[in-house]
Formats: structure tokens, C-alpha cells, sequence
């Protein structure tokens, strides 16, 4: 049997009630954050690009545009800008192997799709699960290898986007293996523009367009190369530059969920690989009681870290998202790293710049098995102090446990940028809370159209 099948006949069969409770809560955190990530991307320019492009080319009315009071557009086109407006913004979550973010893709496809289809709450949520799991078994035995040759995360991503639609469209397992092989041959994107322009929430919209395309198309019968994955010239081999065995792909199906081992939710905004660098320059700041002009150096460390990367006096959003030295800076400045330092004044703040020309490289870490996306920051003051501190595994990490306080509080402070009154954004915020409960996905789509 190829990958794509044996996957398929895994992911087809299983049922919402097969599910550890932990998977599917953390599916309904997946919806909250992604909400409160597109909220703060509404108005970025990208999205308003995307959403004026779908309204022109219009179509058979099936899903909702998220704070929107427009008609209904085709689910794909739908989806793809939902998908937009939360990658837009950078603040939805990742998975730790590679940054390929996952829950984006995931909500937007699923939400859509169960718009089209009447599906419930139980349903959605079982896609979001078994979306992820399939993106980070096809993702796991190239990671990082792809982004080390150049590639985007969308090309895992558009595996999440194509299950989650085939789950909600009711594929039988030897359709969603040729949704899967449709997928892997359908997506490339570079990482060089994800990293520095707006192509990477074009990216994102994308995957979801061609995984919920790849769905329908397979649903109607269009035949792929199954053995697309593991072939000579196929998948693995070509962004991973690796042959792949396929049970390391499917070997303990069901045992463990990728959703719970490798998801992580930002609980602060920018890229997801400086959280951690954040979190321990805001500690050692904390623990040695240091201030600003006491700073003398900063050295941080991190595994297969030689560098500083990205820009390193950021000037907007999307070099704020992309910046390690920013991150660490506005740790030890502040003494803390939170949705305020996206804004513009946090990103212009000269103190935080002046401790950015401070920030030094220092020799590889110990431990490097244990540090998932994780850092150690040194602070090191004129007096002669230094402090240290070390954060293995970013918080809001799937592993770490996720609390819903933390998701209420990102959903209650980004949420406002959407547009929609207060007591809409706590009546979303229930529905989400109890979603499995939810007959269908209308009450809480309601919630969220602008009036």
C-alpha cells in the first residue's frame, strides 16, 4: 500500500469518539487563536487585496468571509481569505519541528467547509485533529531539510487544509489518498519571500485553496499518482532531498497526536522560533532586577543558531515578525513580551534598539535535544553581573499544556480589532468553548458577521 493510503485508511475511518478529549480542546483553541490572529489582520493590505478579488469573481453562495457583512462566497474562496487575514498578522500558532503553521489552514478550511456541508461541531473539530496529524507525518521526515533548501512551510500545510475538507466532505479512504497525492503535487513556495513580504499569508491562502481544490476534485473521481509521496522523483525526495521510509510515516497510527507532541499557540505575537528568545531575555531581565542602561551585553544561544537572522533594527510588522534581536531586546527592556510590542510604537522604541546593537551570538548550546525552538539568553551589566536564563520549550506549547485563560486572554485583547461589539466577541467565545456541542456551525458564524 502507498503512504497516501495507508494514511487514508487511517484517517477516514476514525471517529470524533476515538479522539482523546486533549485533541479535540486544543482543536477548539486552534479556532479561538486563529480568530484572534485574523482579527488583527483584517485590514492589513494583503487581506484586503484577497477579500476584494474573491468578492469580484463571486460564485454559489457557501461560506462566510470572517467580519464581513457581505453575501456568502464559494468555500474555497471563502476559506482562502480567512486564511489570509489570519497569516496576515502572524499571530496564530505553529508547529514546533518546522514553523509550518497548521491551525490557520485548518480552521478556515474546516469552518468553511462545514458551512457548505451542515456539518457539527464534533465534525469540525475531528478534522482540525486529524488535519494536523497528517500534515506532520507528511512534514515530519523532512523537517527542517525543506526549509534548509529553500522551501515554505505551505508545502506541509496544504495537507492539513486537504484532509480537514476531505473528512467534512465524507471522502472513503481510497478518495482521500488521491486528495493527499493531489496535495503533494499541487504546492511549492519559497521561503526567501515568505520571510520578508506579505507572499507568506499568500502562501497560506494557497495551501487552503488548493487542499480544499484537491478534496472536491478527488470527490468527483480524479485519479492522482498515489505513490506520489515515496516515488523516485516524488515529494520526499524533492523538497526533502531524502528517501523516505514509509513507516516512519505511519508506523503508531492513533498512538500519539501530532496536535498535542509538536502544536504551539502564540500567546504572544511574531514568528514562533523568538518566543523563546523573548521569554528568556524577559526572565534574566526579571531575576537580575536589571534595567535598560545597566545593560553592558546580551548574548544569546539556541541550537544550529551562528547568527542573528533576519532584519535587525525592525521597521514594521513584518520585520518585527521576522526579527530574533528585536525579540530579545524588547525582553530585557520591558521585562516582558506581549501583544503590545507589535505595534508601532513598541517597534519604533528607541530603547528597545539601543539594546538591540547589544545582542551578540554566543557559542552552540548543551542539551540540543531538548531545546524545542527553545533558547538561553545572558545579560551581562556594566557592573560586572551576569545573569542567565534558559527556555527550553516556548509557552503555549501543546507539550507544556495549554490553559484556556491563556487562549480567553489572547481571544479578549486581539479580538476588538475585528470590529464586532463585546458582548458578540464573549458570545463567540462560549460557542467556541462548547463547540462540541454545537449542532451546526451557523450560531457561531453569526457571531462573527459584521453588522
Amino acid at each position: 500500500m502507498t503512504i497516501a493510503g495507508e494514511l487514508a485508511e487511517f484517517l477516514a475511518r476514525v471517529t470524533y469518539r476515538d479522539l482523546p478529549a486533549q485533541t479535540t480542546d486544543y482543536a477548539a483553541m486552534l479556532i479561538a487563536s486563529t480568530f484572534a490572529s485574523a482579527a488583527c489582520g483584517k485590514d492589513i493590505q494583503s487581506s484586503a487585496v484577497l477579500r476584494e478579488l474573491a468578492r469580484e469573481r463571486g460564485g454559489v453562495p457557501q461560506a462566510s468571509l470572517w467580519f464581513d457583512a457581505g453575501p456568502k462566497l464559494p468555500a474555497a474562496e471563502a476559506a482562502q481569505v480567512n486564511a489570509v487575514m489570519s497569516d496576515a498578522a502572524a499571530s496564530d500558532d505553529s508547529d514546533l519541528r518546522a514553523i509550518v503553521h497548521c491551525g490557520t489552514p485548518l480552521t478556515a478550511t474546516s469552518l468553511a467547509l462545514a458551512e457548505r456541508t451542515g456539518a457539527g461541531g464534533r465534525d469540525v473539530l475531528a478534522a482540525i485533529v486529524l488535519g494536523y496529524e497528517a500534515a506532520g507525518r507528511i512534514g515530519d521526515p523532512i523537517s527542517p531539510q525543506f526549509r534548509e533548501r529553500g522551501h515554505h512551510g505551505c508545502l506541509i500545510a496544504i495537507f492539513a487544509a486537504t484532509v480537514a475538507a476531505g473528512r467534512l466532505l465524507k471522502l472513503d479512504p481510497p478518495r482521500l489518498a488521491q486528495a493527499i497525492a493531489l496535495a503533494a503535487t499541487s504546492i511549492g513556495g519559497l521561503a526567501a519571500a515568505a520571510d520578508t513580504s506579505t507572499a507568506r499569508e499568500y502562501h497560506a491562502g494557497l495551501a487552503v485553496r488548493s487542499g480544499i481544490d484537491a478534496a472536491l476534485a478527488a470527490s468527483r473521481g480524479f485519479i492522482a499518482e498515489e505513490n506520489i509521496l515515496e516515488a523516485d522523483r516524488g515529494f520526499f525526495r524533492v523538497f526533502g532531498g531524502v528517501a523516505v521510509d514509509p513507516a516512519r510515516v505511519t508506523a503508531g497510527l492513533g498512538g500519539d497526536w501530532d496536535i498535542v507532541t509538536d502544536m504551539a499557540v502564540k500567546l504572544v505575537p511574531g514568528g514562533h522560533p523568538s518566543h523563546a528568545l523573548a521569554e528568556a531575555a524577559a526572565g534574566a531581565a526579571r531575576e537580575g532586577n536589571i534595567r535598560p542602561d545597566e545593560v553592558a551585553a546580551i548574548i544569546v544561544s539556541r541550537p544550529g543558531m551562528t547568527r542573528l537572522g533576519g532584519p535587525l533594527h525592525p521597521r514594521d510588522l513584518i520585520d518585527m515578525a521576522h526579527s530574533p534581536a528585536y525579540f530579545v531586546a524588547a525582553g530585557v527592556a520591558d521585562r516582558r513580551f506581549g501583544w503590545e510590542h507589535a505595534l508601532a510604537a513598541k517597534i519604533a522604541d528607541p530603547v528597545i534598539h539601543r539594546l538591540i546593537d547589544k545582542i551578540s551570538v554566543g557559542p552552540p548550546t548543551e542539551n540540543i535535544a531538548r531545546y524545542r525552538q527553545g533558547a538561553t539568553v545572558t545579560i551581562r551589566t556594566h557592573d560586572g553581573r551576569s545573569v542567565t536564563n534558559t527556555v527550553l520549550v516556548p509557552k503555549g506549547a501543546g507539550m507544556l499544556g495549554i490553559q484556556w485563560s491563556d487562549i480567553d486572554d489572547k481571544y479578549r485583547t486581539l479580538m476588538p480589532n475585528s470590529g464586532l461589539a463585546a458582548d458578540r466577541i464573549e458570545a463567540s467565545l462560549a460557542l467556541i468553548r462548547n463547540f462540541a456541542d454545537a449542532a451546526s456551525v451557523a450560531p457561531l458564524i453569526a457571531t462573527l458577521r459584521r453588522q
